[in-house]
Order: structure tokens, then C-alpha cells, then sequence
């Protein structure tokens, strides 16, 4: 517990279960959006807060000057782990290396200038964050583990999870488990290259959740005496806070109507944070 810091939005050091909320606990126009999804591919109806533990470590240079400080803190270091930082940066920039490979090759792809998304990643609040939910306390089949919603930053990368659970929309509404094959990354569109694109690149919607084959891999792991922690590795890569967030190259001259009006990417955090009790929540 001393390493958690609501006073950061807890966007460096431990998030304990029970804080973050999915935004369709909230947001009305998102149970509708669930209401309407197709039969057989509807989302799990969250009802409360995440049940999920996560430590949140700063990756990569810091800005000498930001306006948004509490976004851009420095990251903690847990007592009795003398390797930490060593194994964080070792890990978390090796992710953050993929995706920015991955986000030079979306550049070029969509006709952009290579380094269209890079240049605005340096000096971002980049976190590496593992994921623990306890399946021995909450492994009800139908638990919510990570309510609906899409990822608020550039892109998020991770690997595969200890149990599975994890599932997808695909853009014609289907429902889709993700399996992750040994030795790969899975990679997500997140909110903020949705705002590059004009909405062209959409943010991935997916839910984590207790199913079938969850339940099935906690009930083997469970008579092998295995710890039932389902335990994820995830890098949420940003943008820098100071830089704004507005259509860009070919996507800024598709129409003045747009809906990506153009933000400051630490305010649109912000936002976002609030909008799931991350911001202006009080000390656990």
C-alpha cells in the first residue's frame, strides 16, 4: 500500500483491485452500444469496479518541462525487490521498442511520414504495467476480471496471460477470444491513434472475463498446486502529455465536422482517467 498513489492518478506505482472502473459501469452510451452488439457477441455487463491488481512503471526519459507533471512522475521502486528498475526497463523497453516499429510501419501504411507517430511518442508517459487478478477469489465463471472499454493511450502491447479470457470485437461486431501463440505480442489500437486517423484506425474494443476455458485451465493448475493469479504483461505506450491530438496528414483535410477536435494529450488523459475513477478518487 505505500505504493500507491491516487494523488498521481495512480499512474505510477500499485493500483489495487477495486478502483478502476469500466466505463460502462458510467457511461450510459455505452450499455446501449452493448445492447445493440450482435446476439451471441454481446459484452459482459460490468457492474462495479475491475477486480484487478496493477503496477504501473514508468518507462523511458521524463520532459525537462510538462504541463502536466502528475501524468510525467517519477516511478516507484517497491522495498525488497533490489533488481526492479534493472528488469522493468529491461522488459518494458523491449516492448517499447516493438511498438515503435509497429507504429513506423502503421505510418507508412496509412501514407504518413514514417516517423508521423514516433516523433509524438518521445517523452511519453509510457507505462509498463503487469496485471494481477486473484482466480482463487474470483474465478465465478461469467467474473468480470477487465470490464469493457478500449485502452486510452497510442497503443498497447502485450504478451500471453497465465489464463485465458481475453476477448476482441472485430469491426463487424463480432466477438473474438484471443489466443496468443507462444514467442508473439498482441498488439491493440488504443484511443489516441484513433484521434490521429480521423476515427480510420478505431480503438480496439475487448473485456477480460472468467469463461469455460478459464475455468478449465484454473481447475488444472488448481490439482497441480499453481498459484491461480492470472497474470498479464502489458505496455501502454502514449503520446507525449504537451503534444495535441488532431487529425493528421491526409485524415486532417477529410471534413471540418470531425469529432477529434483537437486536445492536448495529458488533458485528454485526464479526461479519460477521471471518466474511470482513476482521477479524483479518494485513498484506498
Amino acid at each position: 500500500m505505500p505504493d500507491v498513489h491516487p494523488e498521481l492518478h495512480y499512474q505510477v506505482g500499485a493500483t489495487p483491485e477495486g478502483v478502476e472502473v469500466p466505463r460502462c459501469v458510467v457511461d450510459p452510451s455505452c450499455l446501449e452500444t452493448i445492447e445493440q452488439q450482435l446476439p451471441g457477441h454481446k459484452a459482459t455487463v460490468p457492474t462495479g469496479a475491475d477486480p484487478k491488481w496493477r503496477f504501473f512503471w514508468r518507462l523511458g526519459p521524463r520532459p525537462a518541462q510538462t504541463n502536466f507533471a502528475e501524468l510525467n512522475a517519477e516511478p516507484v521502486i517497491p522495498q525488497g525487490f533490489p533488481e526492479w528498475s534493472e528488469v522493468m526497463d529491461d522488459w518494458g523497453t523491449k516492448m517499447l521498442a516493438a511498438v515503435s516499429t509497429v507504429a513506423e510501419v502503421v505510418a507508412c501504411g496509412l501514407g504518413l511520414p514514417a516517423d508521423a507517430f514516433t516523433s509524438r511518442m518521445q517523452m511519453g508517459p509510457h507505462l509498463l504495467a503487469p496485471t494481477g487478478t486473484d482466480l482463487g477469489t474470483y474465478g465465478a465463471l461469467g467474473s468480470c476480471y477487465a470490464g469493457y472499454h478500449y485502452d486510452l493511450n497510442f497503443l498497447t502491447i502485450h504478451g500471453k496471460s497465465r489464463f485465458p479470457g481475453l476477448a476482441v470485437w472485430l469491426q463487424d461486431g463480432r466477438r473474438m477470444p484471443v489466443s496468443i501463440p507462444n514467442g508473439c505480442l498482441l498488439i491493440q489500437a488504443g484511443k489516441q491513434i484513433e484521434w490521429f486517423t480521423n476515427g480510420h484506425v478505431r480503438a480496439g474494443m475487448h473485456e477480460v472475463v472468467c469463461t469455460e476455458a478459464t475455468r478449465a485451465a484454473v481447475d488444472r493448475m488448481a490439482v497441480e498446486g499453481r498459484q491461480l493469479w492470472r497474470v498479464s504483461s502489458t505496455v501502454f505506450a502514449h503520446i507525449a502529455s504537451d503534444v495535441l491530438l488532431e487529425p493528421v496528414g491526409k485524415f486532417a483535410q477529410q471534413g471540418t465536422e470531425s469529432k477529434y477536435k483537437p486536445v492536448l494529450a495529458g488533458d485528454f488523459v485526464q479526461q479519460e482517467l477521471e471518466a474511470i475513477r482513476l482521477k479524483g478518487t479518494a485513498p484506498c
